[in-house]
């Protein structure tokens, strides 16, 4: 049992959230546990709150009611995260290569050995380096989501979390990122909101449904576009 806690340990408690906004409850007591070995797939209607989540999970929003702690000495957690790209102003003056680049800034990035040569290296790996000095205003939406994934897990973050990192990516691409998913999932918890689950599903050791509360799917045979069954 204590090897089983130390190899897969809690790394993010949220106990008993409530979101409300305008008069209107975003989330209703919503309690989760992320822990250092998870890939959670969560899912849900517009609305429901799902960004929300993540966004408290992040500490960008103070809950209504309700605690978030990181389980880490100091309470300090390295974590990376794409968000929707509807939150990007693609009109800031700012090139692919700094944008990817701007994932290693802080206490982390300040410890990585060779900046040049992990960027390059996450360049190449989102299929960018042709771009590496376009301004992200001249970018398609599909580069622009590739640029905001490389700035996401250019620093190995602990955790990973991405807002529909699928979004306005071609088939080429969608499955590149699957690959690079696998290859994160050994030794960071990813945690991914998307509403495309036919390939994530199967990689996901758990999957969450968000409708203001929250609903975690055990079946082994489900989707989970809806609540599944018992």
């Amino acid at each position: 049992m204590d090897s089983q806690i130390t190899f897969n340990p809690c790394l993010i408690s949220l106990r008993d959230i409530i979101m409300e906004w305008d008069g209107h409850r975003i989330l209703d007591h919503v309690s989760l546990d992320v822990n250092a070995r998870d890939f959670l797939a969560i899912t849900g209607p517009n609305g429901g709150g799902k960004s929300t989540l993540l966004k408290i999970l992040l500490k960008l929003l103070k809950p209504t009611a309700g605690t978030v702690n990181y389980n880490t000495p100091g309470g300090k957690l390295h974590v990376g995260y794409l968000p929707q790209k509807n939150m990007i102003d693609a009109r800031f003056p700012i090139t692919v290569r700094e944008v990817v680049a701007s994932g290693l800034q802080g206490p982390h990035g300040s410890k990585l050995p060779d900046h040049s040569a992990l960027i390059a290296e996450t360049l190449h790996t989102i299929e960018l380096e042709s771009h590496a000095h376009a301004s992200i205003g001249n970018l398609s939406g599909g580069q622009l989501q590739r640029a905001l994934l490389g700035r996401a897990i250019i620093s190995r973050p602990r955790v990973l979390v991405l807002d529909e990192p699928l979004s306005y990516l071609d088939k080429h691409f969608e499955h590149h990122t699957y690959n690079i998913l696998q290859r994160l999932a050994p030794t960071t918890a990813i945690i991914l909101v998307s509403h495309e689950m036919t390939t994530i599903a199967s990689m996901a050791t758990r999957h969450l449904i968000v409708d203001h509360t929250l609903h975690e799917c055990t079946a082994h045979h489900h989707t989970i576009t809806s609540p599944c069954d018992d």
